[in-house]
This record gives structure tokens, sequence and C-alpha cells, in this order.
């Protein structure tokens, strides 16, 4: 019946909403809130946000004896941080109500496994999301990369290096993230006793040398083959889902057996910290290869205030 349907659909919608929930809110606090995955119900194309440049430059010195002259002023200034909405689509699935009553199955079970799958796929999604934007973004600043790729691999000197990009502010950065086989060489290299802090299918968190270290094989990290390690700052990046999850289970004749089909869409903002999105290089609605394009995002704080720094290597 079609009021089964509505109520499948609304179980199902509720189903998928909680366990992302639950699995992101584990994950933000494992990662140490370097990559956020948050909720928020963001309007328009981009949500921006005011703030005033520093103005330390004005400080000078005075020779209390000189002659009188004119001082250099210093403009107050603002500039912007732009975020910018993406969007996101899972299926459609496409299944035979009599699979289910032939074998007289319940249909919990098929909510069970699209909400499990789903929710999932959402998290690996957003985590990959997440690093190729930091990846694009900082390796787009000379300043806040190490990149070694033409003569040697990861090591801990190396990723050491990397972290002596921020100077003074090193100990701002409180997560890695990695690939499995990065992860593994530097555990072979006599890291020892990480302590695991969250695991999913493809995402694992741990703790080396007391800095809390994303172990995920996420495209971004290993594309063209260099190996990246990412050094992030509390809030380096962020995916925030609009709380606009749709989605629709119909079922249609005029094929052999009726068939059932589940849809859905959403959309989330994308920031990284320290950058606006390039609204007249990206544009609006971006796509993967747009988002994990370094020149659509313009840094717009300085260096030591940015997402964090990143490692290339062999």
């Amino acid at each position: 019946m079609l009021t089964d349907m509505q109520v499948f659909n609304t179980q199902l919608k509720t189903a998928i909403v909680e366990k992302l929930t639950q699995r992101s809110d584990v994950f933000n606090a494992a990662s140490g809130g370097a990559i956020l995955l948050a909720n928020a119900s963001n309007m328009g194309d981009y949500k921006e946000e005011s703030f005033w440049n520093n103005a330390a430059s004005a400080l000078r010195d005075i020779d209390a004896y000189a002659a009188q002259g004119a001082a250099g002023t210093t403009a107050l200034s603002q500039d912007l941080l732009r975020t910018v909405k993406a969007m996101k689509g899972f299926g459609p699935l496409v299944w035979e109500p009599s699979q289910l009553t032939w074998i007289q199955s319940n249909p919990g079970e098929a909510l069970s496994v699209i909400s499990t799958s789903l929710s999932e796929a959402m998290l690996q999604a957003q985590c990959n999301r997440a690093i190729g934007v930091a990846v694009a973004g900082l390796a787009n600043v000379a300043n806040l990369t190490n990149d070694i790729s033409a003569t040697d691999p990861v090591t801990q000197a190396a990723l050491n290096n990397t972290h002596a990009l921020f100077g003074d502010k090193s100990p701002m950065l409180v997560s890695q993230v990695m690939t499995g086989a990065t992860y593994h060489k530097l555990i072979g290299d006599a890291l020892a006793n990480s302590a695991q802090l969250f695991s999913s299918e493809t995402v694992t968190v741990v703790d080396i040398l007391g800095k809390r270290t994303v172990v995920t094989d996420s495209p971004a990290l290993i594309a063209g083959g260099k190996n990246r390690v990412l050094c992030l700052t509390p809030g380096a990046v962020s995916i925030e889902p609009n709380n606009d999850f749709i989605s629709n289970i119909e079922t249609s004749n005029q094929q052999t057996r009726i068939e059932t089909t589940y849809q859905s869409e959403w959309t989330e903002n994308v920031g990284l910290k320290g950058f606006a999105w390039d609204e007249a290089n990206g544009g609006a609605s971006p796509v993967t290869a747009e988002l994990e394009t370094g020149t659509n995002w313009d840094q717009v704080y300085d260096d030591k205030n940015c997402a964090g720094t990143i490692l290339i290597a062999q």
C-alpha cells in the first residue's frame, strides 16, 4: 500500500540520519576536531563570514628627537571566509517487492541494509571530500607545503619538518591524515604503541606520538602516484550537511515484475579554514573535481592561522 511505502520511507530517513549523526559525532571527537562533520542549515550557494584583517603592521618606532613628520597610515580592512554548497545523491536502488514476500522476509531487513549502507557511504564520502579539499588548498600554498616527492619517501623526519612549517605554532597541528601504507611504514620505522580511537570500514583513527592520526586510503592522498600526509589544526576543514535530506520510494509497473526504487539527495557546505571559495573561478554547486582544484580556494588568513600543512613524498 502507498501508506506503507510512506511509513517505510520515513523510518528509513530517520534511521539514516540517526546513524550518520552518531558516527559523525564519534569521528569528530576521535579526529581531535580537525575534520568537522556537522549538521547546519545554510541557505543559498555560499555561506560568508566577514572578519577584520590583522592591523599589527601599524606598530612603528618613534624617534623622540626627530623632526615632526607625517606618520604612515594603516587602513582597517575586512575580508571574507566563504564556504560553498555542493550536492550529493544516492541511488536509485532497485528491488522487487516479491523478493521479500517470496522468502517471507521482514521489510525491516531492507530498511537496515539501506540505512547502514547509505550512512556508511555518506561518512566515507564526507571524509574523502574533506581530505580532497584540504589537499588542494594547502598544496597550493608554497609556505604550507613540504614537497620531497622528487627524492624522498615519507619518514618521521620528513613529517617533523612538515610540522616545522608552522614554526612556534606547530603544537596547533593536532591531527595527521595519511594512507594505510604510510601509516604502516611509520609503524615499521619504530613508531609503537599506537592506540585506536575510532574505526569504520574505511577510516581508522589512531594516536601516534601524541598526535591523532586519521588512517584512510582517500584518493586525494595517493593521486598521481605520490604520498600525501595532512597535518591539520582544529576546525581545519568542515563538511556541513544542510538538513535538506530528501528521499523517495516508489513502486512501478511496466516491467515483467513489479519494481521498487529508492533514491535520495542532499547538500553539504564545504569550508577550509583560512580560505575562501573563489566564486569567479569555482562557481556555484561545484562537483568533486572543482572542489579539489587548489586555485578555487583563496587564502585569506596568514599561513600559521590556516588549516595546516601538507607533506608530499614518494
